[in-house]
């Protein structure tokens, strides 16, 4: 069921540290100029520990009570398939890596040569600098250098705050351009089983439409949700191979669509989107390196792939006007 082979990029192998507790320091002293995953930053209220990678802005670990929250990676490696990333501006896959946009017709650099796609948009391995930080709460921000593929200047503030319901990011993206941008954004946390394994976990997602794809995981439309992919309920995912999109999401009294994952030892990761997600991807990470289903990648996402080609649920960032959008994750 589903599909498997969620990223065509090659990674570095090496086997990923358990990670309870990272060894950095705290607000950002560390600088990381000879690290993979740039300055690191720990951020900690009660027995809640997170931290942030300057690489990505990156949530490389998130504990409660010394129990992972998402899969941690390891500060002297390369981020396994995109783990803890900022998505922007654009989540997911850009077919041929080429658009039209206000008339003018653009192309990236291809990053999944064999499905022919630009993966994740540009933000995922650049350097984000650290532009304030306390205990509990850190602020990274990034300016998209304008290329012929995205000509516009685009400044990325990321905000991981720490507080009694959990971890709560925060996102703006700013046009520093003359011209309107496209834009989307999305991000992609690992779920930990909390030392079990993925079949033996449940997932439920607020959601009500199931996205269909090609061969290439781009959007051909979209269907009522049906057997594997009915996530209304918790699902068992034995056996269970996704990588897959919905949307259409079921909204609480606060505005927010919520997903969760729960596991053998009794503790459920509960994730919330506020109302500028629009759509959901979950991916199981069967036959990817260094993740094999070890955990579950459930990213929030203000538009699925191909938004750059087709206009759905694309946000036009005009001049001088900002976007924010607000997710959150928790153990419960």
């Amino acid at each position: 069921m589903g599909r498997g082979g969620h990223y065509g990029v090659s990674v570095n192998s090496t086997p990923e540290s358990t990670l309870s507790a990272p060894t950095t320091t705290r607000a950002a002293q560390r600088a990381g100029d000879d690290l993979p995953t740039g300055a690191q930053v720990e951020i900690a209220l009660g027995d809640q520990h997170a931290w942030v990678a300057a690489v990505g802005a990156s949530l490389r670990a998130y504990t409660v009570g010394g129990r992972d929250v998402v899969l941690p990676f390891d500060e002297g490696a390369l981020a396994p398939a995109f783990s803890g990333a900022v998505l922007a501006p654009w989540p997911n896959r850009l077919g041929e890596g080429a658009y039209d946009f206000a008339g003018v017709h653009h192309e990236v650099a291809l990053t999944e040569r064999e499905r022919r796609t630009a993966l994740h948009g540009l933000v995922s391995f650049a350097r984000f600098e650290v532009v304030a930080a306390d205990a509990s709460s850190v602020t990274l921000a990034h300016t998209i250098v304008p290329t012929p593929g995205y000509p516009w200047p685009v400044r990325i503030e990321v905000s991981y705050a720490l507080g009694d319901g959990g971890l709560v990011v925060t996102t703006t993206a700013t046009n520093l351009g003359a011209s309107a941008a496209p834009y989307g954004v999305g991000f992609h946390p690992w779920l930990s089983p909390g030392g079990g394994a993925v079949d033996e976990c449940t997932l439920q997602v607020g959601v009500t439409r199931h996205v269909t794809v090609d061969d290439r995981l781009l959007p051909t439309g979209d269907e009522e949700p049906a057997g594997p992919y009915d996530l209304a309920e918790p699902l068992s995912l034995r056996g269970v191979q996704l990588d897959d999109a919905w949307l259409a999401p079921v909204l609480d009294d606060e505005g927010r669509s919520w997903a969760r994952f729960s596991a053998p030892d009794g503790r459920t990761v509960a994730m919330w989107a506020d109302e500028t997600f629009t759509a959901w991807q979950v991916c199981t990470g069967d036959g990817i390196p260094r993740i094999e289903r070890r955990g579950v990648a459930v990213e929030p996402m203000t538009c699925i792939a191909d938004a750059f080609r087709t206009g759905d649920l694309l946000i036009t960032l005009e001049p001088a006007t900002t976007h924010r959008c607000v997710w959150g994750l928790r153990l419960e």
